[in-house]
């Protein structure tokens, strides 16, 4: 069987290590120019060939995007587009709005070309050891095509079902987990409130019922001040919860409890929580300081 030729674009907090597994575990590996050099330069370093996107779509056969949102990933795919050979499938690994994924899927079939979604969970230190989960909406066939490759950095890969299904499931994990983020906020605000201190707030809940792998990356910043503990950013956050909320209005269901973390979310990045270096977590000095509590 002809081997893959991997194309990659977007190589931010996730996508470097990603692409550091797929090139360092066997596959021919094109990636395209990032605002952060020392990703490129590591990845050719290890024996990927850098090329302009226009290139990078000619010269692959499977193509990973991990890009910020759905405006990006449509304005990549419509670059490539025209250079993109038939049977080639891109796989959108963002966290992208499903009805935005369906368009592409359908726009690029007539052309000849496979779409798939495959957005990810985890962090940027699991992307780099190669154990993130991925949930895939994808036909069958394209599906064990790029299963092999996506294993080159998920641990756990489950094929949730037609191609807008990964995307789906992953607003939906994305709810829990960052509700749990602006839930974790406020009740640290509240313990600060009424004299309860974050290391005893911690002592009750770590190895209780409560207690998750979320809670400790989150708590790694509240109790130890680990601010790089949980690598995604806020508007990131805030945004996935604007595709929940439009899932949602769409399916007819009200949002009672994903508007309310939403707009938790959007405090904090009114506030000034929008850059680059604004981490879920820090949501505790935004609620912290809506309710005169030193963080």
């Amino acid at each position: 069987m002809t081997q893959e030729h991997i194309g990659f674009a977007g190589l931010g907090l996730m996508g470097h290590g990603m692409a550091k597994n797929i090139v360092t575990k066997g596959y021919p590996l094109t990636v395209t120019a990032h605002r952060n050099r020392s990703a490129v330069d590591d990845l050719t370093g290890r024996g990927a060939v850098e090329a302009s996107l226009a290139d990078l779509a000619a010269r692959s056969t499977i193509i990973f995007l991990t890009l910020p949102g759905s405006p990006q990933v449509a304005e990549v795919v419509a670059r490539m587009t025209p250079r993109l050979k038939p049977g080639t499938v891109i796989v959108d690994c963002s966290t992208s709005d499903p009805t935005v994924t369906e368009r592409l899927a359908a726009d690029l079939a007539a052309k000849g070309i496979h779409f798939a979604d495959a957005p990810l969970s985890r962090t940027p230190k699991e992307a780099w050891e190669g154990t993130l989960d991925c949930m895939v909406g994808a036909d069958d066939s394209i599906f064990a095509r790029i299963q092999p490759v996506i294993a080159t950095w998920a641990g756990k890969i489950v094929h949730i079902g037609r191609v807008g299904d990964g995307h789906r499931m992953k607003l939906l994990n994305n709810f829990l987990s960052l509700g749990y983020a602006a839930i974790y906020a406020e009740a640290l605000a509240l313990a600060a409130k009424v004299g309860i201190s974050t290391t005893t707030f911690d002592s009750v809940i770590r190895g209780g019922r409560m207690d998750c792998g979320f809670y400790q990356t989150f708590m790694a910043c509240a109790l130890e001040g680990n601010r790089e503990a949980h690598r995604f950013t806020l508007s990131n956050a805030y945004k996935d919860l604007r595709y929940l909320e439009s899932m949602a209005n769409a399916a007819t269901v009200t949002t009672t409890m994903a508007s309310a973390a939403k707009n938790s979310f959007a405090s904090a990045v009114a506030q000034g929580g929008a850059g680059p270096e604004d981490y879920v977590p820090h949501l505790t000095d935004f609620v912290a300081r809506a309710n005169g509590v030193k963080s």
